[in-house]
């Protein structure tokens, strides 16, 4: 089972706006049974939580489930346990490191993966661009199942 987290700042917006584009790629890659996909935050402001609205309204609309998706605050059990860990933005990736991980080919910025794009994902939480993250999640993601589905052919 390869496992896949999804970390920005509070995981009400970016990070489960991910879990759930991911997921959906994921099964309709029919890989539901090899792939298992979280999502986490930096901070524990929002534990508990379900999605933000805007990211609801964004998947609601582009027909993608995020049943189940709970805000939870990343813990340091998590830097050993997931395969791919995925930060959308700079700020994230210290966070990140401040838990032990190291930048890497299992730890980086999700725009890493997609040339000609910004290299992090912007937080809709104060300016509402929920349309364009949603852009640059569906980007990333598809990037890294390609990554991912290379490196299951490999094994």
């Amino acid at each position: 089972m390869v496992r896949v987290l999804f970390v920005c700042l509070g995981n009400i917006c970016r990070s489960p706006m991910a879990e759930a584009v991911f997921r959906d790629m994921v099964r309709k890659a029919g890989l539901a049974d090899q792939i298992e996909v979280d999502s986490a935050g930096i901070g524990d402001w929002h534990v508990g939580d379900p999605p933000h609205r805007g990211t609801r309204q964004v998947l609601d609309q582009n027909g993608i489930a995020y049943d189940g998706i709970v805000s939870r605050q990343i813990r340091p059990e998590d830097i050993e346990r997931f395969d791919y860990i995925v930060a959308m933005d700079e700020s994230n990736m210290r966070g990140l490191e401040r838990l032990g991980a190291k930048r890497s080919d299992r730890v980086f910025r999700l725009l890493d993966l997609v040339p000609d794009e910004p290299d992090e994902v912007p937080d809709p939480y104060y300016d509402g661009r929920f349309d364009e993250v949603y852009r640059l999640v569906c980007l990333g993601c598809e990037a890294l199942l390609r990554r991912i589905q290379a490196d299951l052919a490999k094994a």
